[in-house]
């Protein structure tokens, strides 16, 4: 979507959802980085990631109809693909492969990269739903009442969750 001019932009949002196929693969290209980003660091898997990215994107398909526009999309598929996320978690925890945590590493990321590598595995190491409200507050730069909307997660949980990983991951560091 061509976000310096809202007309064309919306006229590409009414295309795809009345089916047309270019402007529906345009809004799949558009937001596929933020889907299996977000599955790759919740499941530290590629191959689950890629997954649960054709898997969103395949319903995101079937409801673009209800979307009211391109925030709303947006939102629902970060909301869909971190609770897929979670679910897929607590069912059966992907193992992850050292090319799935190296993969992770922001080749424009600058610091030290072995503890860039350790603060991911330790994250990784966290509980789903801290998992998912760490990566969120901090790849998705996301503040927290975003987030508690986006889980359907109380204000003061999101806080928790976020406090008590940052306690792990501090104690685990230090």
């Amino acid at each position: 979507m061509n976000a310096d001019n809202p007309q064309t932009g919306a006229a590409q949002w009414a295309a795809a959802r009345a089916g047309d196929a270019a402007a529906i693969a345009a809004l799949v290209r558009e937001h596929q980085r933020m889907v299996y980003s977000l599955g790759l660091r919740i499941l530290r898997n590629r191959a689950a990631a890629e997954d649960l990215t054709q898997d969103v994107f395949m319903q995101f398909c079937q409801k673009l109809a209800t979307l009211d526009g391109a925030a709303h999309a947006r939102h629902w598929l970060r909301q869909v693909a971190t609770h897929r996320a979670i679910d897929q978690l607590r069912r059966r925890p992907p193992i992850a492969t050292s090319d799935d945590v190296l993969s992770l590493v922001d080749e424009t990321e600058a610091g030290d990269p072995l503890l860039a590598n350790r603060l991911r595995a330790l994250i990784g190491d966290l509980p789903a739903h801290a998992r998912a409200v760490v990566v969120l507050r901090y790849q998705e730069d996301m503040d927290p009442t975003e987030i508690g909307e986006l889980l359907d997660m109380p204000l003061n949980t999101v806080k928790s969750h976020l406090r008590r990983a940052l306690e792990v991951l501090r104690a685990h560091l230090t």
